[in-house]
């Protein structure tokens, strides 16, 4: 069968947060063999996709190299690219049946929009400890999906070098554990907004692309603006994403673009 590693939310190879996507299948193989092939492939998310009766309408799992997740955006939106550029669809818009129930992806002129639930929000103290893991004291920290950490300008965010095994100690509720964003508002010529995030908790010590993380951002930094589009960059050393995001009620878009940069055959 076939896998492609695709570049999500990056406009050329190299960019981005890398994801494989495994050709649909039919049938669901077992959890245990898509966690060892999602282990050998070592990245971020590996995706895998069953088909319907519906041409447009996917099942849609994510698993990083140690657990599968109940969300993940880079991997949706490489999902939708490889069904598109790769198998060549003739869909205008497809969708895609998760543990965070539907969510659905529509090709744009320029790039890929996709529509995701936005995450509540609720400012708390800085939890003890979390300065001293991160190695900056936050402005600001709220209560998401992810834990968000609220920073007083991008150059900080920027230049954190964190303790990645002591932020295992934060996330509860409803939280994600060892999961934590870092953001801040930094006005450049192509974003209005830098974020980082780390997430040792789910295999992950620092991801490159994190779509997921807009389902709070978004709605927070659209307060902070004052205006439903906010324009992110995802400070990743070395890489580095982008995104562009609209509040629409209870939802967020998420825009971006995707790059095929392998396509393989796995002998299995």
């Amino acid at each position: 069968m076939r896998q492609w590693t695709i570049d999500a939310f990056a406009d050329r190879p190299f960019m981005g947060n890398p994801a494989a996507v495994v050709e649909p299948f039919a049938v669901w193989p077992s959890d245990d063999w898509m966690q060892a092939l999602a282990a050998e492939n070592n990245l971020s998310e590996t995706a895998f996709l069953r088909r319907s009766a519906d041409p447009a309408r996917f099942d849609l799992r994510w698993f990083t190299p140690t657990m599968e997740v109940p969300l993940c955006g880079h991997a949706t939106l490489a999902s939708a690219h490889m069904l598109w550029a790769e198998l060549g669809l003739e869909v205008d818009a497809l969708v895609f049946d998760t543990l965070s129930g539907p969510l659905s992806v529509r090709r744009l002129d320029r790039g890929y929009e996709l529509d995701f639930p936005i995450d509540p929000l609720t400012r708390i103290g800085t939890p003890p400890g979390l300065a001293e893991a991160l190695g900056a004291e936050p402005v600001e920290v709220w209560a998401s999906r992810y834990l968000i950490a609220v920073m007083e300008d991008g150059a900080t965010v920027r230049a954190l070098r964190p303790d990645i095994r002591a932020l295992l100690a934060f996330g509860e509720g409803a939280m994600e554990q060892g999961q934590v964003i870092v953001a801040a508002l930094d006005a450049g010529e192509d974003h209005d907004v830098v974020d980082r995030f780390f997430g040792p908790g789910c295999g992950i010590d620092e991801d490159p692309a994190t779509g997921s993380a807009r389902g709070g951002l978004a709605p927070l930094f659209a307060a902070k603006l004052g205006r439903p589009i906010v324009r992110f960059l995802q400070a990743f050393p070395g890489r580095g994403a982008r995104f562009e995001t609209v509040l629409v009620g209870e939802r967020v878009l998420i825009r971006g673009e995707a790059v095929t940069v392998i396509d393989g055959c796995l002998r299995l």
